[in-house]
């Protein structure tokens, strides 16, 4: 297993070793003293996957202190677009995107630690989508920064979206004001 690095601090691409032959495939999606000996030390207490259907955009979500939430996420099936917003008021890259394609073929998967919204385009039919969650969830907790923000400009990649009405009244960029 390795770290691919990236611009943004904290945020890690992750490769993991994986074992093919006639039969298929095998990998470990997690091993806890691997990840501390990357240097990622999460306390996973909540696992979640969705299916979705190909245009499907989700996000931007994040939860605030102190349900705030580090995440490992992967695709088991299918293909997304992830992005992720570096929300943290002290980073230098506060604002910036990140984009990572994450598919069952590549078995790439995306650490997000606390600090940044997180949102995905799903690029095939039926992607199953998998999150590894540091903290429970916390409705009164939720926040969505809208997928459309000008100021983030963010292409999904996706012609027409289909979204939930909450990811519809996301609250603008510059309207939001992180707890990070």
């Amino acid at each position: 297993m390795e770290i691919i690095p990236t611009e943004i601090e904290g945020l890690a691409v992750i490769k993991h070793n994986v074992f093919g032959d006639d039969r298929g495939f095998f990998m470990e999606s997690f091993n806890k003293k691997d990840f501390q000996n990357l240097g990622i030390t999460p306390d996973f207490v909540q696992d979640n996957l969705s299916k979705s259907s190909a245009n499907v955009v989700r996000g931007l979500h994040l939860q605030n202190p102190p349900f705030d939430q580090g995440k490992l996420v992967r695709v088991i099936t299918g293909s997304v677009l992830d992005v992720v917003v570096d929300i943290r008021n002290s980073s230098a890259t506060y604002g910036k995107v990140f984009k990572i394609e994450l598919t069952e073929e590549n078995k790439l998967s995306l650490w997000v630690p606390p600090g940044f919204a997180h949102g995905f385009a799903t690029l095939k039919d039926d992607t199953v989508f998998s999150y590894k969650c540091t903290n429970y969830y916390s409705k009164a907790h939720e926040q969505t920064i809208v997928w459309n923000d000008s100021d983030l400009n963010i292409d999904w990649q996706v012609a027409n979206p289909i979204l939930s009405e909450k990811d519809k009244q996301g609250i603008a960029f510059n309207l939001f004001l992180s707890p990070f």
